[in-house]
């Protein structure tokens, strides 16, 4: 026979995780309050309206117009050379403070989804497949110099024609903003920050 306890245990056990989290913690978190955790920044490039949004959660924070991506557009990056920036979600892995694009945050490409197509298409060997693995399974910046390619970011233009910028996608496959734009950015750009390419 089962106590009143046992089956209060078990009518717990059935709920769905969050209604447990709200009442451990003494109910809903108000807006505003002290302990409420505060939302994530992270970054949304729209290749279609050739924008960079910042967001805090749901809200619109800062929006940067007039972006470049890849030659050939935003998609399933395959190689190397292909100009193509990767479309999915990534985080920023490294820094380059000074480069010949002014400022360049690089992410973590190429991912996963990128590594197994390259090598089902017999464009990575399976030593370079496990490499790249091992790395995004720790958590690092997977290898940057393998033939799906890498060192993919967002950057500014250096010394690059503001004209081609503003009329013609450019990159080999990054995201640029004008120095200006890219130095505004950089104020919400951590190791880690999450960005969305679509």
């Amino acid at each position: 026979m089962v106590g009143v306890a046992g089956r209060r245990r078990r009518r717990l056990l059935a709920l769905p995780l969050w209604t447990l989290l709200l009442m451990l913690s003494g109910g809903p978190v108000r807006a505003g309050s002290e302990s409420a955790p505060p939302a994530e920044v992270w970054l949304l490039v729209d290749g279609a309206s050739r924008e960079l949004r910042v967001m805090r959660g749901r809200e619109l924070v800062q929006r940067f117009t007039g972006i470049s991506v890849g030659r050939a557009g935003i998609g399933d990056k395959r190689r190397r050379g292909d100009d193509v920036t990767p479309s999915g979600e990534f985080r920023i892995a490294w820094v380059a403070p000074k480069s010949p694009f002014h400022r360049f945050f690089g992410i973590d490409f190429p991912d996963r989804a990128s590594a197994d197509r390259a090598l089902a298409e017999g464009t990575i060997s399976e030593a370079t497949h496990a490499a790249l693995s091992a790395a995004l399974a720790r958590g690092e910046l997977p290898p940057q110099n393998t033939a799906v390619g890498g060192q993919i970011g967002i950057h500014g233009l250096g010394a690059a024609d503001p004209l081609i910028h503003e009329r013609y996608n450019w990159t080999q496959g990054c995201v640029a903003l004008t120095n200006q734009q890219v130095d505004e950015l950089s104020q919400w750009i951590a190791l880690g920050t999450r960005l969305v390419i679509r």
